[in-house]
């Protein structure tokens, strides 16, 4: 069945935004972990400026993306299911392509997240979609928190959040999203002085301290709920909608945009020499350039195209099939009219 047979769920442009956020904040700890970094200044002395970067990005953006990795995992299984009889073999198929990607990707980024995503969704996500909506929130919260608690933050913390995201989209989140405002106010209420408080235990715990806590998960965890609904809130206003325009492309172009930040940061590190430095006001303006071209590239990207260029090599592997990416003059046109566009909900 051809894509035009089957009418698609509403994107949801938010949601894309705040994918590109998470990229804009994962990319900051990437910087550091490609280029190898030194955290300290002096033997079990953490340099104040990593610190502190630590505690506002390190394990606060990671947890949004994973989330989101589940929740569009649900979206598209239930797409899947009204194109084919076994949907099931779309979304593993799907799997299977990423974590070939997250092989050859992880010869330059040790670190990098995409074969342990495709990993855990083989294992965890695929037979768990059948599950109860309630067992799927246990089972996430079980996940998520008793992780955290007793073996650390990192991607242990994936499989939970994965659950988590497929769980949200079961409980019928998105669809009741526009409508929560005040739901997302007290979240956010709650979270943000909760994320205070556990942001400055972690920046008071001592260096070598940090490795055997739980501190850093648990206020990764806090933090990452606090920007997540504080960000859909921003995103209300009309500065939010005007910084959704710049973000909202990233997000759709998630796996080109992370893909190509790791070549642009191993090919700009010679002239940088941010290797074994803490140069942390380098790496924070290579990071402001590296999203500046990758917002301005991946919004003239998809006036003309409806995928980002490894999105669309992911899709055609996904439905093995040659998916049309080149976009009408039609859809071209109504792309340029929608631009600047309030898009308040």
């Amino acid at each position: 069945m051809s894509d035009d047979a089957v009418t698609p769920r509403p994107r949801i442009h938010e949601l894309d935004a705040v994918r590109g956020l998470a990229l804009c904040g994962i990319l900051v700890v990437d910087i550091w972990q490609i280029t190898d970094m030194s955290a300290t200044v002096a033997p079990g002395v953490i340099d104040p400026a990593r610190h502190v970067l630590s505690v506002l990005f390190e394990g606060r953006f990671f947890p949004i993306f994973s989330f989101l990795f589940g929740l569009s995992f649900a979206l598209l299984l239930d797409s899947a299911a009204q194109r084919t009889d076994r949907p099931r073999l779309v979304l593993a198929r799907r799997l299977v392509a990423l974590g070939v990607l997250g092989a050859v990707h992880h010869v330059f980024q040790p670190g990098e997240a995409l074969l342990p995503y495709a990993m855990a969704g083989l294992v965890i996500l695929l037979p768990a979609a059948g599950l109860p909506r309630w067992t799927l929130l246990i089972a996430a919260a079980a996940g998520t928190v008793g992780v955290a608690l007793t073996l650390g933050g990192g991607l242990g913390l994936v499989p939970g959040l994965f659950l988590l995201g497929l769980a949200a989209d079961r409980f019928g989140i998105l669809d009741q999203l526009r409508d929560r405002g005040r739901l997302l106010a007290l979240a956010f209420a709650v979270s943000s002085p909760a994320a205070v408080f556990a942001g400055m235990w972690e920046f008071r715990t001592p260096y070598l301290e940090l490795w055997t806590s739980v501190v850093a998960p648990v206020a990764g965890l806090l933090g990452a709920l606090a920007y997540l609904t504080g960000f859909l809130l921003f995103l209300r206003t009309d500065t939010g909608e005007l910084c959704s325009e710049v973000l909202e492309p990233m997000g759709r172009m998630a796996l080109t945009n992370y893909v190509s930040a790791t070549a642009l940061i191993l090919v700009a590190d010679p002239w940088l020499g941010l290797s074994g430095s803490t140069r942390y006001g380098s790496l924070l303006g290579s990071a402001a350039a590296i999203i500046v071209v990758q917002a301005l590239f991946s919004y003239y990207w998809l006036r003309w195209f409806r995928y980002g260029p490894i999105e669309w090599i992911w899709r055609c592997l996904t439905w093995w099939q040659l998916v049309p990416n080149r976009c009408t003059r039609d859809e071209r046109r109504q792309r340029a009219g929608m631009a600047g566009v309030p898009q308040r909900w």
